[in-house]
């Protein structure tokens, strides 16, 4: 069944405007991480602990700030959860000297038993539920950080290997040009939103990489298809007609995707909210990507250096 008739939109009329746009957002978060807020690690990549605790009764930041710091903890960053000023979330940010990592992490669970000493308050009857803590030592932290980026780093290697054999070396340079431009600009908007980078946002951002990546090669097979179809028409027309060609079946594979993270982003709850938001914005870039970014670099590649017979490729 066809749900959309198959527009004729001129996409690649818009590429300088759609590059001129993602060199922005890019440019700024890179400003913002390096200048400014940066990106803020969690516990997984950072170090420390993090305990999440819900009292029985209301509470201030000020009131929490003080007693950690009649504890020596005042350096701890807390943060409400919900409005109902009983959850909060608290991160231990001392740092720790250990011989060794087994030291470290010991040391950072007791410090987690400091916080929830200190806020049983002076007489030890405040009550209060401990959601859950967490505790990643600083060597620990930094292992995840490397093996993390190299996550991120061979999944891209791998799509341009996969890519340049299924297809020719310029659609393979134009999806690891696509894919490292995904990752770039979820990091550069969740750079200002002050969220936490951590293990399930770098999952979301190989799972942003894999739908794009689908979305791309579908374009791509159906630009292979109209290249023998359409030999005398101008390569740019082709692009055009294949994103058009592939435009019914983006919007519902992607829209599924969308409506489906927006129930998780808007009820599924803190734990999960990051990962959600992540994959909202990246659900959405990644089919910018493949019409506005990997379309235009092909065809700037073949502009560029002529391919013999690129009619037929």
């Amino acid at each position: 069944m066809e749900f959309f008739k198959t527009p004729n939109v001129n996409f690649m009329k818009y590429r300088f405007v759609a590059l001129a746009l993602t060199g922005a957002v890019i440019l700024a978060g890179a400003l913002n991480i390096s200048f400014g807020k940066g990106l803020k690690l969690g516990v997984d990549f950072g170090g420390g602990t993090l305990v999440r605790i819900v009292f029985n009764d209301p509470i201030t930041i000020s009131d929490i700030r003080s007693e950690l710091g009649q504890a020596g903890l005042g350096e701890s960053v807390i943060q409400a959860s919900g409005s109902s000023g009983r959850e909060f979330m608290i991160r231990t940010l001392q740092v720790i000297s250990a011989k060794d990592a087994l030291q470290e992490l010991e040391a950072h669970e007791k410090l987690g038993d400091r916080v929830i000493e200190a806020l049983r308050g002076k007489d030890g009857q405040r009550k209060f539920v401990v959601a859950s803590k967490e505790t990643v030592g600083p060597q620990a932290g930094a292992d995840l950080r490397k093996k993390a980026t190299l996550a991120v780093i061979f999944s891209l290697i791998g799509m341009l290997v996969y890519i340049g054999f299924r297809f020719k070396l310029e659609y393979g340079v134009s999806a690891i040009v696509t894919l490292t431009q995904d990752v770039l600009m979820a990091l550069s908007v969740y750079s200002f939103t002050n969220r936490e980078i951590n293990l399930p946002i770098i999952a979301a951002l190989l799972t942003i990489v894999g739908y794009s990546i689908n979305d791309t090669v579908v374009v791509f097979d159906r630009v292979r298809e109209n290249l023998k179809a359409m030999r005398k028409e101008p390569f740019e027309t082709i692009l055009n007609r294949s994103i058009n060609q592939s435009l019914g079946r983006t919007i519902i594979t992607t829209g599924t995707v969308f409506l489906a993270v927006l129930s998780l982003f808007l009820f599924g709850g803190k734990s999960i909210n990051d990962f959600a938001f992540i994959m909202l914005f990246g659900s959405i870039e990644g089919v910018y990507s493949t019409i506005y970014l990997s379309c235009p670099v092909v065809l700037f590649w073949r502009q560029l250096f002529k391919p013999k017979n690129a009619g037929r490729r």
